[in-house]
């Protein structure tokens, strides 16, 4: 099943909507991790400051002896974990060691060195833990300005490193506010995003998919109905544009429309007049046959409108109904080509005679069969068999029952019929019971059985034809 522009539209804004919110929740996290760390960083200095400030007037007061007191002070109120005072070996080698809680250079790790070293503030964060912390180390160096002349003191030279304050405070407070706020950052996010997917959604719905459902409608009835799509009922001015084209789309397939069925009504018309023709030449034709045998009179047209009933009674479809009615009258066609002596001889045809009548089957079925024309084709076959008989002894192929095609079939019991109820120049008419009669001992020998049921059973309008179109007249 393929996809909606809805879903097509909602997972690309969703996966560019995700990315997105990845990338600024990434840059947004290291620039408030960086500004946290700064924080804290200022923060690590300043408890520098203050302890060095107490240090400097613990000095002034000659009362170094108690600045353990003070440092356990600076520890406790500041939430310090801890704090430790460096001494160079300047400082020890003039004044002597110092007190617990101060470490001579020598025994202190390599970020407390590095601070000696680069004579600058170091600092080392500790924040992918159980308990981070952040530690730093900042040196005090050696200098005659400012109120405390270092230099007066010290038995040392300018910029050298005296000591240092190391210092490692607590930062869960720093990595617990920074979760929160990244967290608060994703449900903003979270929001946000589903805010502007239920906006998209609802925008595609209106704009779009509502809109090209309705097009879609209006175009069927459009088209349908031959009327235009209105234009103006469309908000945006895409989908207008989309019912103005759609309009004239619909214009020039109506125009072509209108020309084909023109086209194919002319088409019909001719056809119909073509097969018109074509029924009243066969027609004509059976006429001009039935003239020069010197038939009786309406014979082609009583023996077309037997056959038709037969066909209809018989349970044959429409289209071989008509076939067979319009057809019927080339059934004797091939007489044209017997020699007038034979075809017009008064008397009985001696057997010389007889063989060359019987040749005008296959004479009409030569002049009809290289036809594709339905009714011709009909024609053919009526011609080459309506002499056969249902028990094999008739001619031209000796065919037998169902073997002779049911066209065949139904000429032979509605020429024969129409050969004896009507006067020949060989012969008088009979009488109805004779020939009923005569019908009935041909059923099964020269007459299909179902046929001549249903020729008995429908005797009143076989013989209504016969008094509409009686032999008397041509």
């Amino acid at each position: 099943m393929k996809p909606t522009i809805k879903s097509i539209t909602v997972k690309t804004l969703v996966n560019f909507l995700l990315v997105l919110a990845a990338i600024m929740l990434i840059i947004t996290g290291l620039n408030f991790r960086a500004l946290s760390k700064q924080a804290l960083e200022d923060q690590a200095l300043s408890h520098a400051e203050l302890v060095r400030a107490g240090l400097t007037a613990h000095m002034k007061a000659d009362i170094m002896d108690k600045r353990d007191y003070f440092l356990e002070e600076i520890k406790q109120l500041h939430q310090i974990n801890q704090l430790t005072i460096i001494r160079s070996n300047e400082v020890s080698d003039q004044f002597g060691a110092g007190r617990a809680i101060e470490h001579e250079v020598d025994n202190v790790d390599a970020t407390a060195r590095k601070a000696f070293e680069t004579m600058a503030p170091v600092f080392e964060l500790h924040e992918f833990t159980l308990n981070p912390t952040i530690r730093v180390v900042v040196p005090y160096i050696a200098s005659p300005s400012g109120s405390l002349n270092c230099l007066a003191c010290h038995n040392v030279t300018e910029g050298t490193v005296l000591g240092a304050v190391d210092i490692i405070m607590d930062a869960s407070k720093y990595r617990n506010y920074s979760m929160i706020v990244i967290a608060g950052m994703l449900a903003i996010s979270l929001v946000f995003l589903i805010l502007i997917l239920m906006n998209t959604s609802r925008t595609i719905q209106r704009h779009v998919q509502g809109p090209l459902d309705t097009l879609v409608d209006k175009v069927t009835d459009a088209y349908e109905k031959k009327e235009p799509v209105c234009p103006d009922q469309f908000d945006t001015k895409e989908f207008s544009n989309v019912a103005n084209e759609i309009n004239l789309f619909n214009s020039e397939i109506i125009a072509h429309q209108d020309l084909l069925q023109q086209k194919n009504e002319e088409l019909i018309a001719l056809n119909n007049e073509i097969e018109s023709t074509l029924r009243e030449t066969v027609f004509t034709i059976g006429v001009i046959e039935e003239q020069r045998s010197k038939e009786t009179g309406n014979h082609t047209k009583r023996v077309s409108l037997y056959s038709q009933l037969l066909a209809r009674k018989a349970g044959l479809s429409e289209k071989e109904i008509d076939c067979i009615a319009a057809a019927s009258p080339l059934h004797d066609l091939g007489k044209i080509g017997i020699p007038d002596s034979i075809l017009l001889k008064p008397g009985k045809l001696n057997d010389e005679e007889y063989e060359i009548m019987k040749n005008h089957t296959r004479i009409g079925y030569t002049m009809l069969s290289h036809s594709g024309r339905d009714i011709l084709k009909a024609g053919a076959i009526i011609a080459l068999q309506h002499h056969e008989k249902w028990d094999g002894s008739g001619y031209p192929q000796g065919l037998k029952g169902e073997e002779i095609h049911i066209y065949g079939r139904i000429i032979a019991l509605a020429d024969v019929f129409d050969a004896l109820i009507c006067r020949r120049v060989y012969k008088e008419a009979w009488e109805p019971a004779r020939v009923t009669e005569r019908i009935k001992e041909q059923s099964g020998k020269h007459f299909d059985p179902g046929l001549v049921n249903i020729f008995l059973e429908n005797l009143d309008e076989f013989s209504e034809i016969t008094k509409r179109y009686p032999a008397d007249t041509i």
